[in-house]
């Protein structure tokens, strides 16, 4: 615990605050990504992500209050890099009155741990071109900006 703030494995108690977060998340992407469909939609599996062997969800609390979240998930690399898996980086969160503490990086230090401790050298994440914030925290603790997706909305000959 550091200034207040312990770092956690998720449980599936918590469920009920990370569909919070989860539906936070969506909410400030949705204007950075117009293919998002309308209504109620969902990123991840959490109890799955949860309970998985391959993933690891933790949380930040602050006293009883869970404030942040991260998972790390190990997926396949494609067949021509230099590694054949990764940590990949997801359902980064923290609550708005806790941003700027520092919170973030805390989570992504204990998720690259058990990456590592899963033998794993390559981390990856993705994340906006417009959202940078976000770009601006994940270069603090040492990610560097690599790929940029790209794509072109054509429309349907009738």
């Amino acid at each position: 615990m550091d200034n207040g703030i312990e770092i956690r494995e998720a449980v599936l108690k918590d469920l009920p605050i990370l569909l919070k977060f989860e539906q936070e998340i969506i909410l400030a992407e949705r204007p950075m990504d117009p293919t998002i469909r309308k209504g109620k939609v969902n990123y991840y599996d959490l109890s799955e992500l949860i309970t998985s062997d391959t993933a690891q969800v933790l949380v930040a609390r602050s006293g009883t209050q869970v404030v942040a979240s991260g998972y790390a998930l190990i997926k396949e690399a494609r067949h021509y890099l230099d590694h054949t898996h990764y940590g990949y980086l997801g359902f980064m969160y923290t609550l708005p009155e806790f941003r700027g503490k520092g919170i973030n990086g805390k989570i992504i230090e204990g998720l690259k741990s058990w990456v590592l401790s899963k033998g794993l050298t390559e981390i990856r994440l993705t994340v906006y071109d417009d959202n940078e914030p976000a770009l601006s925290a994940y270069e603090k603790v040492g990610f560097k900006r690599h790929i940029i997706e790209m794509r072109l909305v054509t429309e349907a000959k009738t």
